[in-house]
């Protein structure tokens, strides 16, 4: 099967969207198609994130996002990589790997210093991908959540 990873857009919403909402799914959440269209709606409309996806022929099968933070030591941008997601029919063949290694790609077109990301204790497969990936386990930061 042949893959093309390319930067998405508005254009791209609607599929971008079904994944999303697969993706919100994945992580024990209602689906809500509407609601996960009206929120990447906003991420492109406002510049807020960048998506990257996976395609296969004209179909979308996967997706990264990514938001822009910035490193408070190395006074630089870097991106946040918040979601990274693969329709179960088309995992096992590099997808996961090739959106991260585009998102690399990414920091060095826009001069961010890297990349982090926050998985759950649980996701026993991104906390294998990641290492392989290059990521370094940061054991020396509690992370916290204050949510209204």
């Amino acid at each position: 099967m042949n893959y093309n990873i390319r930067k998405a857009s508005l254009e791209d919403l609607d599929q971008a969207a079904a994944l999303f909402n697969l993706y919100r799914i994945f992580y024990r959440q209602e689906s809500d198609l509407e609601k996960a269209k009206e929120f990447l709606r906003d991420r492109f409309l406002y510049g807020e994130s960048e998506i990257f996806l996976a395609i296969q022929g004209e179909q979308a099968v996967g997706f990264v996002q990514l938001y822009k933070l910035f490193h408070y030591t190395k006074l630089q941008r870097q991106w946040l990589l918040s979601d990274l997601f693969v329709h179960p029919d088309h995992r096992s063949k590099g997808l996961s790997v090739r959106l991260i290694d585009r998102s690399k790609v990414w920091c060095e077109e826009t001069g961010a210093c890297g990349l982090m990301l926050e998985t759950e204790k649980t996701n026993v497969i991104g906390n294998s991908l990641y290492p392989r990936c290059g990521f370094e386990y940061d054991g020396m930061h509690n992370y916290y959540h204050w949510w209204r």
